[in-house]
This record gives C-alpha cells, sequence and structure tokens, in this order.
C-alpha cells in the first residue's frame, strides 16, 4: 500500500496535538483546537495554514505565454510582472483537469500553483501538451513548502512577526523578495474569503516562519477543516466536488475566468458553446429551513423528481444555517424555488439561495 507524504511541518503539527487525515495524498492536519475555533480565529484574528502539500510547476521559455494561454482558460497576454491569474486547465470534453494559479514572474516565466491531489495528474498534462512549444517545464513541488497566513490581521502579523513588507501587494499581486538568505515568494491570495498572504519558500526557511507565527501568540495554527468550511462559506469551489473531469467551470458559475474570446485554448469549443447557450447543469446555493445537514453526494429533488447532488454542504459556522452547494439541472436553477434533499431516508425543504453565504472580506 502506498503511503502517503508528508509536508515539511508535519512534525510541528503532531507536537501541536493536531488531529491528522490523508488528504490529496498527504498526512495533512485537519484541527487543532477545533474547527469553529479556528474558524473564527481566520474570519476575526489571525490564523495559519500549512498548505505545503499544493504544487508549483515553473514554465519558462520563448513560447511560455502562448503555452500558457493555450493550456489556460484565462488570459495572460501582456500581462504585468507581479499580476496573478486564477483559471482552469480542460480537457478537450470542457471538464476540469484541475483549477490553479498562475503568477506572471517575468517575461516569458510564470510559476503555476495546482491542487496537492492533482500533481502527477496536472504535470503529466503540462508534459503532454507541451509539443511544439519552446518552452521548459520545471516541476518544484518538492522544493517549495507554503504557508497561508489568513484574517483580517494578517498583513499587520506578517509585517512585524516576521519582518516582511507586505501591505504595498493589492489583492491578486506577489513579489519576490530576499528573506534570511533566500528569495521567496509572497501573494495576497487566500482561499478563506478573507484577506490574507501566501508565502512560499525552501522547506527549512518554511519551518522558520512557521516556527516565529506560533511563537508569536499572534496567530492560531489552523487546519484543512476550517479550510474547507471558510471557503465553502464564499462559494469558492473545491476541485473533487464543484469541480471534475466531468463538471465544467461554465456548469461551475467559473465563467468569469474562462476567456472564450482569445485565439485558442484546449476545451475552447465545448466551454464556448454552453457560454453562448447555456449549460445543462448550474451550480447553485440551497438554504435548507431544518438544521440537518446536507452532505456531498446527497440528492437533491424538486418535486419527486432528482435533479442534481449536493457538492459541499455544513451547517454554516459564520451564519448559523444549514447550507449546500448543489450541481443540478439547470431549467430548476432559479433563485427562490423550492428544493428538496434527501438526507439519509428523510427528505429536507430548501431553497435556492446565491452561492455566497457570506460576504467576503478582501482588501483590494
Amino acid at each position: 500500500m502506498e503511503t502517503n507524504k508528508r509536508t515539511c511541518l508535519y512534525d510541528k503539527h503532531v507536537a501541536l496535538g493536531a488531529l491528522i487525515s490523508p488528504f490529496g495524498g498527504f498526512d495533512m492536519p485537519i484541527q487543532y483546537s477545533g474547527i469553529v475555533e479556528e474558524h473564527n480565529a481566520v474570519r476575526q484574528h489571525c490564523g495559519v495554514f500549512d498548505v505545503s502539500h499544493m504544487g508549483e510547476v515553473t514554465i519558462k521559455g520563448p513560447d511560455a505565454e502562448k503555452f500558457v494561454n493555450h493550456i489556460f482558460t484565462n488570459d495572460i497576454t501582456d500581462a504585468p510582472n507581479g499580476k496573478i491569474y486564477y483559471g482552469l486547465m480542460l480537457y478537450p470534453n470542457g471538464g476540469a483537469v484541475d483549477d490553479l494559479l498562475v503568477y506572471k514572474r517575468g517575461e516569458n516565466d510564470f510559476f503555476l500553483v495546482i491542487n496537492a491531489g492533482n500533481i502527477d495528474k496536472d504535470v503529466e498534462w503540462i508534459m503532454q501538451n507541451k509539443e511544439g512549444y519552446d518552452v521548459e517545464v520545471i516541476h518544484e513541488s518538492n522544493y517549495y513548502g507554503e504557508i497561508a497566513v489568513q484574517g483580517p490581521e494578517s498583513e499587520a502579523v506578517i509585517e512585524s512577526v516576521l519582518g516582511i513588507p507586505c501591505a504595498e501587494l493589492a489583492f491578486y499581486t506577489f513579489k519576490q523578495v530576499e528573506h534570511e538568505g533566500e528569495t521567496i515568494i509572497i501573494s495576497r491570495t487566500g482561499y478563506t474569503g478573507e484577506d490574507g498572504f501566501e508565502i512560499y519558500a525552501s522547506h527549512d526557511l518554511t519551518c522558520k516562519l512557521w516556527d516565529q507565527l506560533m511563537d508569536s501568540g499572534k496567530a492560531v495554527p489552523c487546519g484543512l477543516g476550517c479550510r474547507d468550511t471558510l471557503r465553502f462559506e464564499v462559494g469558492l469551489p473545491l476541485y473533487g466536488d464543484e469541480l471534475s473531469e466531468e463538471i465544467t467551470p461554465i456548469e461551475a458559475c467559473l465563467g468569469i475566468f474562462v476567456k472564450t474570446d482569445k485565439e485558442e485554448f484546449i476545451g475552447k469549443d465545448v466551454v464556448k458553446k454552453q457560454k453562448d447557450e447555456g449549460a445543462p447543469r448550474k451550480l447553485v446555493g440551497i438554504e435548507l429551513h431544518d438544521k440537518a445537514i446536507p452532505r456531498h453526494g446527497y440528492e437533491v429533488l424538486s418535486g419527486e423528481e432528482v435533479i442534481g447532488h449536493v457538492t459541499t454542504g455544513y451547517r454554516c459556522i459564520s451564519v448559523e444555517k444549514s447550507v449546500a452547494l448543489a450541481l443540478i439541472d439547470s431549467k430548476y436553477a432559479n433563485m427562490g424555488d423550492p428544493v428538496k434533499i434527501k438526507i439519509r431516508k428523510k427528505v429536507f425543504d430548501g431553497t435556492i439561495v446565491a452561492r455566497k453565504f457570506y460576504k467576503k472580506s478582501y482588501k483590494k
């Protein structure tokens, strides 16, 4: 049996008493003090996550911009250095290989951040499609550690505790800086709906930064449990739930990141047709009228007819409602319409609502 990988911070999680569980091929901390406490720390103060399981790939060379545009749905043509783009890599049928971030480091020099559970598949996909392009693909996942410092106090904590200036960074921008004798990347990004930053550094320096944050008492260690509740409340997708090789970005309501007016990209024909004519399914929010908790895979009904399934569901921590994201037949996806969710053997009434259950607080 294949053993799970461990990040450079694994021993520190164990020492802090974290509950460890497999995620994306890694043994990762799910919670320390508890999901609710950690969730609220990020919403109100500052939390820090180990996200070293994420993958990193550099693409550079004369055709790098052209090649990244070929495999990526967003348009990075003439992007300014220091800008970050969210988007997807698609199969020819429009399904998602993965969703990812593309950092523009320099002319024909791009840094891609990919999901942990998809690293091998993504790298293979990139390598398969680079024929005919003059590019170098460098897989750097084993070099980088990554921490996410998130919450309304994150800027002050990074500047005062780590001594890394970051106040000037706008949302979805980054810079490379010299810190402790090496070049690190710091970006104003995150996956929580709060202001926050992500820092990419060597394993040794990542451990040092983590220790400084823990010793300061100004940042709470947070596990992947609350990372999921935080992203869910603000309607951010998770690959494997709201996105998959069977779900297109148009169905997942991510059309804003799919630039069908650019010359070409893999999967363009299918998603352009869906964007122009409508997709067969649509991701919606559902609020239950009860305290029951909907979970991934539960059936959604209109009357007696099954019209789709729950992709993620929780009893929302920030707004105290039972809510779900669900992928349903588009003809039933009308705001305010009544639907039902089957939870085990019982059926619970709900209403279609907006996909964001909590207002984002980004610093633009």
